[in-house]
């Protein structure tokens, strides 16, 4: 590839180290490995027990530009509550770990993800402070034969993981599988936003740092 054809992100990654992280956690509720790269746009390897959370997970990491590999398991015969909430956390935990701390990253960002009849807007500050802000409203019916309200969960364990704050609003909606893609595929662009450089590496904080601990 000659000079030309080189991105300015590209340019910008050059002589920088490669941000990737592996996360395995296991209880006698569920088994689980993340494995992510958050500059490498390679194809996701993602299998779950919950074909949907999968599915979801898939959308993340293409529209994130980033790869990952999942593997989880889970009493799902008793309640996918764990599976779905577990996922969110080790998410959140492998993404923190991979940016090896909070300085020289944009920090934030924000996306309105349309699909079809349904608007999702995420806001997403990765800031070392926990908050979900979640404005969202299901109907009575599962989706993929997951309760849809169990994804509050998985964006309260993502919360607590990535240590970050976190604003989901949906405007208007058609079907609830809509309003969940759009969630998800709306936090991969704000999340892509937030992960992305800073030229000159220090804490993007008018204080010079932020709570790492």
């Amino acid at each position: 590839m000659n000079k030309t054809q080189i991105t300015s992100e590209e340019i910008a990654l050059q002589g920088k180290p490669g941000r990737s992280a592996q996360v395995s956690r296991t209880t006698k509720e569920t088994t689980i490995t993340i494995r992510i790269d958050l500059d490498d746009a390679s194809a996701p390897d993602i299998v779950t027990d919950l074909p949907f959370l999968s599915h979801m997970l898939t959308a993340l990491a293409c529209h994130a530009r980033m790869g990952l590999f999942v593997r989880a398991t889970g009493d799902i015969e008793v309640d996918p509550h764990h599976l779905i909430e577990d996922v969110g956390i080790v998410l959140g935990e492998t993404i923190y770990k991979a940016l090896g701390g909070l300085a020289g990253i944009m920090r934030a960002g924000c996306f309105m993800f349309p699909m079809d009849g349904t608007l999702a807007q995420t806001a997403i500050d990765i800031c070392g402070r926990r908050n979900l802000v979640w404005n969202v409203k299901f109907g009575n019916f599962t989706v993929g034969n997951i309760d849809p309200n169990l994804f509050k969960e998985f964006f309260k364990g993502f919360v607590d993981g990535l240590k970050c704050s976190l604003h989901v609003n949906v405007l208007y909606s058609d079907n609830d599988h809509h309003v969940i893609e759009s969630i998800f595929k709306s936090l991969s662009r704000s999340l892509r936003q937030a992960v992305t450089r800073t030229e000159t590496g220090e804490y993007l904080s008018t204080k010079g740092v932020l709570d790492e601990s």
